[in-house]
């Protein structure tokens, strides 16, 4: 295959933007278009999509990208060989088979309103939170597509109504956009991959199929799940009304998978994505390893309908860059994300200031969804630059949270080290511009932080497993990344271990703290 006319491209819908990127065949993009869509929270702890907005923001992505890329003298017409889709996990969406329209508003992965069904469901179950988890890896959270849809089956009478007739289709954000891509209401394809399908609560981690017992407990009806299938095959080909209709869709995976695709980690490397929220992920190779320090185990890949099924332990943090946001949007503290580094450079440490951002509860590995966010230790000596290092610090201390949970679960043999006995994080996402957080990052955890030189790796890998299932690249030239790895940065610890040891300690202290506070008065 001539260079110049192979290209692979990738759909990355995300939770507050989607975009579209063009690779070629050295996986360098020659083409993208990113577009913001709208947040719509109609309650506290609310948090919604318009299913409309997402596949719209979709078609304008595909085709400003390839517009930029030919306006660059790349002919995407004709080189174009197959699309990937990675998308947000547990954002759920319940549309109707026969008009192909939405019947509610994509319950968001980080809305809280289907608390109240965990409770219940904690109570009347034998192993309370943990009745699932032998089955699917998960506890019982808000945080599952499961509680989503029941939610919708309990509350939305469309809902109630479609399934009555067998008109309705549960998916997940992939879903939703394959089936619609794919020719919707004409000969739309109902799927959903492998890693996608872990995160609903309903598929058996041994079987990779769809959990008949859990289905029963539940009373989900079988005939609204998608088919599942693996992260690197031909799923189907883009229908009339797209702009590249006849393209195979060939790669699918949830985001923070295919993050760890794009990363190239292999059995005993970790990685970090920094967006909306913070996802860290282990690949535990060909086992899954259930967590006794509240982690998740959760798929990494399955490259292939015969591949081999690698899996993951998996740390959860609700709130990274949303944190950033809200200093933004609604402290007005920074008019602009970027400035953030700025402003938390002017000095050199918080002044004994830690933020917690349990906004919505606090995800792994402490799982209180009765938590909510703190800032202590402020005096009069504390000012903007102290708030706005405490929030960049509140990141990195949650993922030293979980990844200090991921080494006692994996143990020594399931890691893989530096040759000075170090483990390296592997991180990315929008956040991991920031110099500052990433050095305060290696700081708190005592050992490197490495971050590629293209940050954007979670749509990189659904390319790689789209161009994996067509035959443009082989499973050894995507994790033999020896050279992309000579463009990497590394950032090590400066910071002496005793005065890490204390930061920590008031760390633990300040999240205590968030225990409890979910029903304050108004």
């Amino acid at each position: 295959m001539a260079n110049e006319q192979v290209f692979i491209g990738s759909i990355d819908q995300g939770t507050t933007s989607t975009r579209f990127i063009i690779y070629d065949k050295q996986a360098q993009p020659i083409g993208s278009h990113q577009v913001e869509f709208s947040q719509s929270c109609p309650q506290a702890g609310w948090v919604e999509h318009d299913p409309v907005e997402i596949l719209e923001s979709v078609k304008i992505c595909i085709a400003k990208a390839i517009d930029k890329a030919t306006a660059n003298g790349h002919n995407v017409d004709n080189g174009l060989k197959a699309i990937g889709i990675t998308n947000q996990r547990e954002t759920t969406v319940v549309w109707s088979k026969s008009t192909g329209v939405a019947l509610y508003n994509a319950i968001v992965w980080m809305d809280v309103r289907t608390s109240s069904i965990c409770r219940k469901l904690e109570k009347e179950l034998s192993g309370g939170k943990t009745h699932f988890l032998e089955s699917c890896g998960l506890p019982i959270s808000t945080y599952f597509s499961a509680l989503k849809l029941l939610w919708l089956l309990e509350n939305v009478d469309a809902v109630k109504d479609a399934v009555k007739k067998g008109d309705a289709l549960f998916g997940t954000i992939d879903s939703w956009l394959i089936w619609n891509l794919t020719g919707g209401v004409d000969n739309g394809v109902h799927v959903t991959d492998v890693s996608n399908a872990s995160r609903t609560m309903l598929m058996s981690l041994k079987t990779l199929d769809w959990d008949g017992s859990t289905l029963e407990t539940l009373k989900i009806p079988k005939e609204i799940l998608p088919k599942i299938v693996s992260n690197a095959e031909v799923i189907g080909h883009v229908g009339k009304g797209w702009l590249i209709p006849g393209i195979p869709i060939s790669g699918c995976l949830g985001d923070q998978h295919a993050a760890m695709l794009g990363q190239s980690c292999r059995k005993g490397e970790a990685k970090s994505t920094y967006g909306t929220g913070a996802f860290i992920l282990l690949n535990t190779g060909e086992e899954a390893i259930q967590s006794t320090h509240g982690l998740l185990t959760t798929l990494a890949f399955k490259l292939g309908k015969d591949a081999p099924t690698n899996y993951a332990l998996e740390g959860s943090i609700a709130i990274a860059g949303a944190a950033v946001q809200w200093l933004r949007d609604s402290l007005g503290i920074i008019s602009s994300a970027s400035e953030i580094e700025d402003l938390a450079s002017k000095v050199d440490s918080t002044g004994g200031v830690y933020f917690v951002p349990a906004f919505n509860g606090l995800f792994a590995p402490w799982w209180r969804d009765d938590a909510r966010g703190v800032c202590i230790g402020i005096t009069r000596f504390t000012n903007k630059s102290h708030i706005a290092r405490a929030v960049l610090e509140s990141m990195c201390f949650q993922v030293k949270d979980v990844l200090d949970s991921m080494h006692k679960d994996a143990g020594e043999k399931g890691e893989i080290k530096n040759e000075k006995g170090q483990f390296l994080l592997r991180v990315d996402g929008g956040a991991t511009v920031n110099n500052t957080l990433m050095q305060i990052q290696a700081d708190l955890l005592g050992s490197p932080v490495v971050r590629p030189a293209d940050i954007e790796t979670t749509a990189l890998g659904a390319a790689y497993a789209a161009g994996l299932a067509v035959g443009v690249w082989t499973e050894e030239e995507i994790f033999s990344n020896g050279e992309r790895m000579k463009k990497d940065t590394t950032f090590n610890p400066v910071l002496n271990e005793e005065l890490r040891k204390k930061k920590v300690a008031s760390w633990c202290k300040a999240v205590e703290r968030t225990f409890d506070l979910a029903d304050l008065s108004i």
